[in-house]
C-alpha cells in the first residue's frame, strides 16, 4: 500500500511560512501570536464556525419572532368577524 503524499502546497502553507519566519526572527514568541492565530484558523476554522453558529442562531430567533407576530395577526383576524370582513379597520397597537 502506498503512503499518501501531498502534491504541491497545502492551502495553509503560506500562513505557516509567515508564522515560521516570524518565529525565527522574533525576540519573544509572543510577538507572533497573530500569525499563529491566522495559521490555526486556516487549519481548523474555529472562528468561522463560531460566527456561522451565531448567524444561524440569530436567524432562527428572527424566524421565531416573525412567526409569532404572524400568528398573533392571524388570531386577531380570525376572531374578529367585522375586522376580517374589512368593514372596520383595526387600530394599530391593539
Amino acid at each position: 500500500m502506498e503512503s499518501l503524499q501531498w502534491i504541491g502546497r497545502t492551502r495553509c502553507f503560506p500562513l505557516w511560512q509567515e508564522f515560521s519566519k516570524c518565529y525565527a526572527s522574533a525576540e519573544k514568541p509572543v510577538d507572533c501570536v497573530a500569525q499563529k492565530d491566522d495559521y490555526m484558523e486556516c487549519l481548523h476554522h474555529t472562528k468561522e464556525i463560531a460566527r456561522a453558529k451565531e448567524i444561524k442562531s440569530h436567524f432562527v430567533q428572527t424566524q421565531i419572532s416573525q412567526s409569532s407576530d404572524a400568528r398573533k395577526a392571524a388570531e386577531k383576524a380570525a376572531t374578529g368577524v367585522i375586522v376580517s370582513l374589512g368593514l372596520v379597520k383595526e387600530e394599530e397597537g391593539q
